[in-house]
């Protein structure tokens, strides 16, 4: 057994957890703990303030005792918002913390680019147009190129959980281009295990989503990799070296 720790904050999307471990249909298990949301706003003061230290720290010592092996602050804007450096040295403090392997959803996008090969990605974000282009300008520090940035300009986790597949699917469709390799959907309030195969059906390439790479890199910490069809090209294909 593989057991997983997960930061999660608030209440939104955290459904997408046991719907993901469920998929992976192996000797996996996925511990999540909720930390601090604090106010429910996708402004960069806020962001900043909920992926600090002290409030990730309080959930770890759970995550301990109920035996995880590896950590993930599974937050995409409470940790690219610090910056490249800034969100090292956040995932850096977590893993002292935690005594153990640990990363965020931000890097985890970067390595699932790889992963899938895709060095060129379009950003579907729910987030506001100044919070998503912290985002894409995250991916371009770590190697990857952004095509293309579409903001649904949505202010509050609350909203973002409330979507459906429609919803989902109209934003990926229109942030996607001829020249993207992937598309992203970078919001862990956003739900999106159950319609990953729909997706890419739709736009016929990868699609990488926030609590599908949460997930992924929290395996990848542990050395462990998963087939599942059902989560996408990312637990399906052949790993990729280089970009």
């Amino acid at each position: 057994m593989t057991a997983l720790g997960f930061l999660y904050p608030g209440h939104s999307a955290e459904d997408d957890y046991p719907r993901i471990e469920q998929l992976l249909g192996s000797d996996i298990r996925v511990d999540l703990v909720h930390t601090d949301l604090g106010e429910d706003a996708h402004r960069v003061d806020v962001l900043r303030q909920m992926g600090a230290p002290e409030g990730l720290a309080k959930g770890v010592e759970q995550l301990r005792l109920a035996g995880a092996e590896a950590v993930v602050w599974a937050c995409t804007s409470g940790g690219f918002v610090h910056g490249w450096d800034g969100a090292q040295e956040q995932v850096r403090t977590l893993a002292t913390t935690a005594g153990m392997p640990a990363s965020s959803t931000s890097f985890a996008f970067v390595h699932a680019a790889r992963e899938v090969g895709a060095g060129r990605v379009a950003v579907a974000a729910t987030y506001p147009d100044d919070v998503a282009a912290l985002f894409a300008d995250f991916l371009r520090t770590g190697g990857v190129e952004v095509t293309g940035v579409r903001s649904a300009g949505t202010v509050t986790a609350a909203e973002v959980a409330a979507w459906g597949e429609a919803e989902v699917l109209a934003l990926a469709r229109a942030a996607d281009s001829a020249d993207a390799q992937a598309v992203v959907l970078p919001d862990t309030a956003l739900h999106t295990a159950a319609c990953l195969p729909a997706l890419e059906e739709e736009l016929g390439k990868p699609v990488l989503t926030a609590n599908q790479v949460t997930v992924w890199e929290a395996l990848r910490l542990t050395d462990r990799r998963v087939h599942a069809a059902g989560l996408g090209a990312l637990f399906v294909r052949e790993p990729t070296v280089q970009v």
